[in-house]
């Protein structure tokens, strides 16, 4: 279980997803620039993501799910 929450990482999803913030925030550096880069992936990652974070399948860069709100 991630100590990141998962409602700031769905806030930041919502606002600011195509600039990837939310993979900011849990440390997914990476694929954050990728995602600042591309609209968020030409705008279907960023929808991805959003429906893993809320669904609670959304993991932290070391692979565990943001599960407490």
């Amino acid at each position: 279980m991630s100590p990141k929450s998962r409602l700031a990482a769905t806030l930041l999803c919502i606002f600011f997803g195509e600039f990837g913030f939310h993979r900011f925030y849990v440390g997914k550096i990476g694929t954050g620039l990728i995602w600042l880069c591309t609209a968020g992936l030409f705008g279907i990652g960023w929808v991805v993501d959003l429906i893993f974070i809320i669904c609670g399948e959304f993991k932290d860069k070391h692979g565990a799910k943001l599960i407490n709100w």
